[in-house]
């Protein structure tokens, strides 16, 4: 608490010293326009003790201007709004002669219509300053908010007391694993989560869950908020009867998803009744959507972006706050990617070109604009409302999950954290806050950097395939840089097929450490009898390979199996954890590749990377040295945050395994205090409850 206290009063004295400067640099400024401003004696001056007059004049005018104004316009109160308004500028250019006297040796002097305008500049000049300033601090954002509130509540005669049931506001920090949270609040890193964890009686609880075999945000999040995230085997795939590739961050694969869920579940999802939807890849059903991208395919190329941007960016001061925030964003990237470079820290990818700007809009414009929504909604008094903030994850892709970036990233989101936590004091209704995770990350040379060579290569040398000498190198599945292009009314590939040459060409995609190989020749799902036949050296050489871990593919005879180094071949129906080829991937990895083995868009091969148990580390198919999307360490291991008032998402001593389980425990928390609030599924109904139902 004293730290807080020091680092405010450190705040506040900066931002006096810097409007301080703004005014002194006005003043001379002005001196060197106008003919009757000066700030030199007779004889002359030299620039030093010209600017030591300039400061002197106008800490003295602000000092007076701060004591004396206050004054005046309370004894000034009788007079008529007009006339106090037309001596405002006379009164202020008063204050200016003043402070000009003040002035050591006489050197300051103006004439009285001079100084009218001289003391209207300076003071415009330093209320923008000021302005700007506190714009990019929360407390004073967060205070004015407060009051926006309590105007809106006089309007609508409300008496601001609290009534009803309680809201939930859940907060989805994108890739931020639990051993990452955890380390976080322990240090000090995110006081705000360290702070709710140590209060053992009002606080929250916190625990890990175990993702799908996909651990990714499309396969994540889609069963987290619509209960079923069946048949999305990566995050990008290859679908043989269209010759499409799904790719779960663009708007109409993501609609495709979603509406397939639907179809399975006959459920609108977690948020259909009085829910918000704010920066997520699917609307969970709300009706109130910003930044979703499954619903921004359904409208025209003009509007895909405007439901959630303008109603940010139409408020000045929010214009204002955002912008300066993304500029020192995209100066911190560059600054940070040269170190780097300097100091020549590995693993690297590249950074330059458009990334800098890629991760300030990720970092910055999506989670200012998400968490301004997240603060209506609760204003508001909306039910439920779900918001996905992508920073760390888009950070952590390109610095590292546990790189000196990453860890500023989360200090800012804790920052966010607190300011909807101070505005939930001020809300109509009380709010649960639900801290969750979609997944983690896992650290690791890229497999290109380590090998030399892409999994594409590898795989057109298994075929024997001509390989190129300079290959086009895999791109980051990174959720932002599909927004960017939708915010930017940019067109975004809408889930077509990379081009090949022949139809025999395999189409290999990557997701994180998950690789996935199709042969758009071979009808349905090939075989490993039909693999070996036409292309014999093909899973030899990828299964032998030091950089993978296992394969999946299906045999005719044994039904799928999963390959290992040494000629290793074991039925997927006998995988156990802890052995064969799994041995590295820890508890419950058996079981997440037999249920990706019933998908029907499941891949000929599924490849999964190589995992050091020792060290965490992975290689990722595509540019990225922080990666998810396959089996190894943290990328499987997101984390819940709880109230403490909620009932524990499982029972002692069993695990919290799946996207579609949390979705079942989300739903109960939402029944909890305010009655079924979700609709409800067949075999989830409380008994002599008859179901809700929502429109798909």
């Amino acid at each position: 608490m004293v730290d807080g206290r020091w680092r405010t009063a450190g705040s506040a004295l900066m931002r006096v010293v810097l409007v301080w400067a703004a005014s002194t640099l006005t003043m001379l400024v002005l001196a060197g326009i106008l003919p009757d401003f000066h700030l030199q004696s007779a004889d002359g001056d030299s620039i030093t003790k010209t600017a030591f007059t300039a400061a002197w004049g106008a800490g003295a005018f602000g000092l007076l201007s701060a004591l004396v104004w206050p004054v005046l316009v309370r004894a000034l109160l009788i007079v008529p709004a007009l006339v106090l308004g037309l001596l405002v500028f006379f009164l202020n250019g008063s204050l200016l002669l003043l402070a000009l006297r003040l002035i050591p040796d006489g050197r300051g002097a103006a004439n009285p219509e001079t100084a009218v305008v001289v003391a209207a500049v300076m003071s415009a000049v330093a209320s923008a300053t000021s302005t700007a300033l506190a714009v990019r601090d929360d407390n004073a954002y967060r205070r004015r908010l407060s009051r926006l509130a309590d105007r809106r509540r006089r309007r609508s005669g409300a008496d601001g007391g609290r009534s009803g049931p309680p809201g939930t506001v859940f907060l989805q920090l994108d890739g931020v694993g639990h051993d990452t949270l955890a380390h976080a609040a322990d240090t000090g890193l995110m006081p705000t989560v360290a702070r709710w964890l140590a209060d053992k009686d009002q606080g929250h609880r916190l625990t890990p869950w175990r993702t799908d075999w996909s651990s990714q945000t499309g396969a994540s999040q889609l069963g987290i908020l619509h209960g079923s995230n069946h048949d999305v085997p990566a995050f990008r795939w290859y679908e043989k009867e269209t010759g499409d590739v799904m790719v779960s961050s663009r708007p109409a694969s993501a609609l495709e998803l979603q509406r397939r869920a639907v179809e399975r579940t006959r459920d609108g999802g977690l948020l259909t009744l009085d829910g918000a939807s704010r920066g997520n890849l699917f609307s969970g059903g709300a009706d109130q959507l910003a930044l979703v991208l499954s619903m921004a395919a359904r409208f025209g190329k003009g509007r895909r972006s405007r439901a959630g941007y303008f109603a940010y960016f139409s408020d000045p001061a929010n214009a204002v706050r955002t912008a300066l925030s993304f500029a020192a964003e995209v100066g911190r990237e560059i600054g940070q990617s040269t170190r780097a470079r300097i100091r020549k820290e590995g693993p690297r990818v590249k950074r330059g070109g458009l990334y800098p700007f890629i991760r300030a809009f990720a970092t910055v414009v999506e989670r200012d604009v998400v968490v301004s929504a997240v603060i209506g909604d609760m204003f508001a008094g909306r039910t439920a409302v779900y918001a996905d903030l992508v920073a760390y994850d888009e950070v952590a892709h390109h610095s590292g999950p546990h790189s000196r970036d990453a860890e500023k990233v989360l200090a800012r989101l804790d920052r966010s954290l607190a300011l909807i936590a101070k505005v939930a004091e001020h809300t109509p209704r009380t709010y649960r806050i639900v801290l969750l995770s979609d997944h983690g990350q896992s650290p690791g040379e890229t497999f290109e950097g380590a090998y030399g060579l892409s999994l594409k290569e590898l795989v057109r040398a298994g075929c024997g395939l001509p390989v190129p000498r300079r290959a086009q190198r895999t791109p980051s599945a990174s959720e932002a840089r599909d927004a960017v292009r939708i915010a930017l009314h940019r067109p975004v590939d809408e889930g077509v097929a990379e081009p090949f040459a022949k139809p025999s060409d395999p189409v290999v995609l990557a997701s994180g450490n998950l690789g996935l190989i199709s042969f758009p020749d071979i009808r349905g799902r090939a075989s490993r009898e039909q693999l070996d036949r036409g292309r014999p050296a093909l899973l030899g050489t990828l299964a032998n390979h030091p950089g993978i871990g296992f394969l999946l593919v299906r045999s005719e005879r044994h039904g799928s199996v999963v390959l290992g180094r040494g000629g290793t071949e074991v039925p997927v129906a006998e995988l156990v954890d802890g052995e064969g080829p799994l041995a590295p991937f820890g508890p419950g990895a058996a079981d997440a590749v037999r249920r990706t083995d019933t998908f029907p868009h499941v891949a000929d091969i599924m490849v999964n990377s190589m995992y050091d148990g020792a060290t965490g580390r992975v290689h990722a198919f595509e540019e990225q040295i922080g990666s998810h999307g396959g089996l190894g360490g943290e990328q499987s291991r997101p984390f819940l945050l709880w109230p403490a008032g909620l009932s524990a998402p499982v029972e002692p001593g069993e695990e919290l395994v799946g996207a579609e389980q949390v979705h079942r425990v989300l739903r109960r928390w939402l029944r909890e205090c305010s009655g079924p609030q979700v609709p409800l599924v067949p075999g989830e109904e409380d008994e002599g409850e008859p179901p809700l139902r929502a429109a798909g």
